[in-house]
């Protein structure tokens, strides 16, 4: 089988123990985005299996539709929101999918971040290297109130190395996490409003859902404390558009640190977040560990594995009626 991985970022999918399951086939990696759908179309038209690393490539009914090849696509996780099942499904296209979900990666991200920001080591590290002096003071995490948008799997480990950091953990989101937050004997907030005042540090961990998307704006955010840290390791589209980049200039909150970005990748440079001193950037690096790409990337090879021995998938789209 013709098998092709668009957008191999770290250009390290051939290097992961699981790539031997699907090594025997044609298969053909690209680590640049396409500059168009065309040039997409160009390098997915041939293939019988495409693997969908997660939301990297917006596969739309646009784009499904010149693809008349394709018997199998094959995601990189359990969901995507960049894919439409209802057009690969009218196209006889089933979408395979994983199960696993490991909050371990990212919620160590968001941590590093927080200490990294509110210590200012990026920056100071930056500046040492060109030789200039340290001109900075950083903020202390102990005795400061760390403030969680969401007590999810991700959520949980993130307040878990707050209160280990002596942080003072403040909750709030829907019923469940306000639950989980007086199990764990953690400070609630009555308010989205109250939880972005009182928040020294605001980290967001909610799903992106239909009634999650744009759930934070501008009004809020200017409820933060100019000293504020706001923290986005999630989905970028929960914020609304612009709002952050808004904020930031309106000083309230002072500072951010940010892995996801409303348009991905971020080529040369091209972003307002870095021309600014007082946000902390990473690359949408939440889940780019080797121990989660072998674990979401194996579950995606094994499910080619049976597409390509005729047994029955996990489908994201079980109701599609195969194209011959």
């Amino acid at each position: 089988m013709k098998i092709v991985i668009p957008d191999d970022y770290q250009d390290m999918v051939d290097q992961l123990p699981c790539y031997s399951l699907i090594r025997h086939h044609d298969v053909m990696r690209y680590r640049t985005p396409a500059k168009d759908i065309d040039e997409l179309v160009a390098r997915l038209k041939d293939a019988d299996v495409v693997v969908s690393i997660r939301e990297r490539v917006d596969f739309s009914r646009a784009l499904l539709e010149r693809l008349p090849k394709l018997k199998l696509l094959a995601l990189v996780g359990r969901n995507s929101h960049m894919l439409d099942f209802n057009a690969a499904t009218d196209l006889g296209i089933p979408v395979s999918t994983g199960v696993s979900n490991s909050p371990v990666a990212p919620a160590e991200l968001t941590l590093a971040l927080i200490v990294a920001s509110r210590r200012n080591i990026a920056l100071e590290a930056e500046r040492m290297k060109r030789g200039d002096w340290p001109c900075t003071l950083s903020h202390r995490l102990r005795g400061s109130t760390l403030g969680i948008f969401g007590l999810g799997a991700i959520g949980t480990l993130v307040a878990e190395g707050g209160k280990g950091l002596g942080m003072k953990v403040l909750v709030w989101g829907q019923k469940n996490s306000l639950e989980k937050a007086a199990a764990a004997c953690y400070d609630t907030a009555k308010s989205k409003a109250e939880l972005f005042e009182r928040s020294d540090i605001l980290s967001i961990s909610i799903r992106l859902r239909p009634e999650t998307r744009g759930i934070v704006g501008l009004e809020d955010f200017a409820r933060m404390k100019p000293t504020a840290l706001f923290v986005n390791v999630a989905r970028a589209e929960l914020v609304q558009p612009g709002a952050l980049l808004e904020a930031l200039k309106k000083g309230r909150p002072g500072y951010a640190a940010v892995d996801v970005y409303e348009q991905e990748p971020i080529m040369g440079g091209n972003h307002p977040f870095l021309k600014m001193p007082n946000v902390l950037c990473t690359p949408h690096l939440g889940w780019a560990e080797w121990d989660n790409f072998e674990l979401y990337f194996r579950e995606c090879f094994e499910q080619i594995m049976k597409f390509e021995k005729g047994e029955p998938l996990r489908l994201g789209n079980p109701n599609v009626k195969p194209r011959a």
